[in-house]
């Protein structure tokens, strides 16, 4: 095992907190946790909720690569290609409607910053890994 790998995993796991947790809370709670102001259109909530269930189920993909992160490239880069599209969306939104919550824009950060990072970081543990075998 590189030392590579074993800090690529830790990233990608530290990453998967987010994900996880904000998109559980968004299932639970619905668009009020963030400010909205009661009561929020019920097609804006189910939409919201529906993509929150999208976002858990990306977060349980992500944390579905780190056992064995070095033979799941197909996998994390379908999943960081996701990430990065929405990433490009709040980017869009950003210049059309202005700079949202700070949260958002770290999310943002993790979104065209960190994932596509990983990535990179990715493909070089899968290559020293596979040279080494």
């Amino acid at each position: 095992m590189t030392a590579g790998r074993g800090a690529l995993q830790a990233v990608v796991a530290a990453a998967t907190l987010v994900p996880l947790s904000i998109a559980s809370i968004s299932l639970v709670r619905g668009p009020a946790w963030l400010g909205q102001a009661a009561p929020v259109a019920t097609d804006l909530d189910s939409h919201f909720r529906y993509l929150s269930g999208i976002f858990l189920a990306l977060g349980l993909g992500f944390a579905s690569c780190i056992p064995a992160i070095e033979r799941k490239g197909p996998r994390l880069r379908l999943l960081g290609g996701m990430v990065i599209a929405g990433g490009l969306g709040r980017l869009w939104s950003l210049t059309q409607v202005g700079a949202p919550s700070t949260g958002h824009l770290v999310g943002l950060c993790i979104e065209l910053g960190l994932v596509p990072v990983v990535l990179v970081w990715q493909a070089v543990v899968a290559r020293t890994t596979s040279s080494r075998t």
